[in-house]
C-alpha cells in the first residue's frame, strides 16, 4: 500500500495545478459576479485532457484513471469550484457514451466532445424526481425510427448552452427498468430550456430545465439497449461522485490555505490570531479534516479502477465525508476572517456559496447513507 503518487500523477497534478493558478483562480470572482460560462478557458482544460480524462484514447481521450481525474478535480477546483465542477460533469457523460455506446455512436460523438469544440451535459433529475431517480416520468416512445420525448429535466448543468445532452427517458414500464439512455442533440425540433436559474453558487456555468415537446430523437442516438438506462447513469455517478468529492478538497484547500495565511496577518489584542489556541486548534482540526477526506476520495478512486465489488460504497462514503468536510472547512475559514470573510473582496463566501450544493448533487448526502446502509445490510 503506498500512498505516495508515482511520478506520471505528479506530473498530472502539476499541469492541473499551473492551469488552475494562470487560467482559473485570477478569473473565478468575476466569472462568479458576472455569471460568466469560460467556454475559452475550458476549451483551454480539454487541450491539455482535460475533458476526455477517461475515455479511450481511439476518439482523442485521455485514457486515464478515476485516481488521475481526482487529483485533477482537486487541482482545478482550487482555482474555481464552479467550473471544475462543471468539467467534471462533461467527462460523466462522454465516458457514458465511450463505455457504453456503439463503435459507430463514439465516434460521431466523442472526438468533438474531447476537445470540447461540443459541450455535454448529464440529465437525470426532473422537476418531480430528484432522489426517487428511478420514478422519472420523461417519455420517450418510438414511432418510425425515431424515440418521441415529451417531459423535462430540471438542474441541469450547462441547458441551453451544450450541444449534447446524454438523458435518461422512460421507454417501458415503471422502475428503473423502464428507463433507457438517448443522446438529444442541441437544435433539433422539440428542444427547449426554462429559463436560467438564479443560484446561490456555481455561477460560472448556467442551469436551467431541459423541455421535451414532442422532442425526436434518433433511434441510432440510444446508448446501451432499452432499459438499460438507470444502470448506465448509476455506474456514471459512481465516478461522479468522486471527481465531486475531489473538488470539495481541492476548495476546502484553498480556503484553509487563504485563512492560514490571513490569520499570520491579522491581529488583535496586540497578536497575530493564529497565535490564539483557539485559532490553532480550529486550523488544525480543518487540516486533519481536508487530510482524511483526500484519503478516503483516492481511496475509492482505486476501489474504482480496480472494480472492487465495495466501490460503489466507498464512492458514496467518500462523497458524503468529503462535501461534508469541505463546506464545514470553507465556513471555518470564513469565520476565522471575521466580519471580511463576509464580504466579496474575499474569496471565503465564494467557497462557501460553491461548496455547499455538493451535499446535494450526484446523489444528496442523505441518499448516501442510504447506499452505505444498504450495503452494510448485505453483508
Amino acid at each position: 500500500m503506498d500512498f505516495e503518487l508515482n511520478d506520471d500523477q505528479r506530473a498530472i497534478q502539476d499541469v492541473a495545478r499551473r492551469f488552475a493558478k494562470e487560467r482559473l483562480a485570477p478569473f473565478a470572482a468575476q466569472w462568479d459576479e458576472k455569471e460568466i460560462f469560460p467556454v475559452e478557458t475550458l476549451r483551454a482544460a480539454a487541450a491539455l485532457g482535460f475533458a476526455g480524462i477517461y475515455v479511450k484514447g481511439d476518439v482523442g481521450g485521455s485514457e486515464m484513471s478515476r485516481l488521475d481525474a481526482a487529483i485533477i478535480m482537486e487541482e482545478l477546483s482550487a482555482g474555481c469550484t464552479s467550473t471544475a465542477a462543471f468539467i467534471s460533469i462533461h467527462n460523466m457523460a462522454s465516458w457514458m457514451i465511450d463505455r457504453y455506446g456503439s463503435q459507430e455512436q463514439r465516434t460521431r460523438f466523442l472526438p468533438k466532445l474531447t476537445t470540447m469544440e461540443k459541450i455535454a451535459s448529464y440529465c437525470l433529475t426532473e422537476p418531480g424526481s430528484g432522489s426517487d431517480a428511478a420514478s422519472l416520468k420523461t417519455r420517450a416512445v418510438l414511432d418510425k425510427g425515431d424515440y418521441v420525448l415529451n417531459g423535462a429535466k430540471a438542474f441541469i448543468s450547462g441547458a441551453g448552452v451544450s450541444d449534447i445532452y446524454v438523458c435518461m427517458v422512460r421507454t417501458g414500464d415503471d422502475g428503473p427498468k423502464g428507463i433507457s439512455c438517448l443522446v438529444v442533440e442541441n437544435g433539433v425540433a422539440g428542444l427547449s430550456f426554462g429559463k436560467k436559474e438564479r443560484k446561490m453558487g456555481w455561477n460560472s456555468q448556467p442551469t436551467a430545465q431541459v423541455i421535451f415537446d414532442n422532442c425526436r430523437v434518433p433511434v441510432a442516438n440510444r446508448i446501451g439497449n432499452e432499459g438499460e438506462g438507470f444502470r448506465i447513469a448509476m455506474s456514471g455517478l459512481d465516478g461522479g461522485r468522486i471527481n465531486i468529492g475531489a473538488c470539495s478538497v481541492g476548495t476546502a484547500r484553498a480556503a484553509l490555505d487563504e485563512a492560514l495565511a490571513y490569520a499570520k496577518e491579522r491581529k488583535q489584542f496586540g497578536t497575530a490570531i493564529a497565535d490564539f489556541q483557539a485559532s490553532q486548534f480550529k486550523l488544525a482540526d480543518m487540516a486533519t479534516e481536508l487530510e482524511a477526506s483526500r484519503l478516503m476520495i483516492r481511496s475509492a478512486a482505486a476501489a474504482l479502477d480496480r472494480r472492487d465489488p465495495r466501490a460503489t460504497m466507498l464512492c458514496a462514503m467518500a462523497k458524503r465525508f468529503a462535501t461534508d468536510a469541505g463546506f464545514e472547512i470553507a465556513n471555518d475559514a470564513l469565520q476565522l476572517h471575521g466580519g471580511y470573510g463576509y464580504l466579496k473582496d474575499f474569496p471565503a463566501e465564494r467557497h462557501v456559496r460553491d461548496l455547499r450544493v455538493h451535499q446535494i448533487l450526484e446523489g444528496t448526502n442523505e441518499i448516501m447513507r442510504v447506499i452505505v446502509a444498504r450495503e452494510l445490510s448485505r453483508q
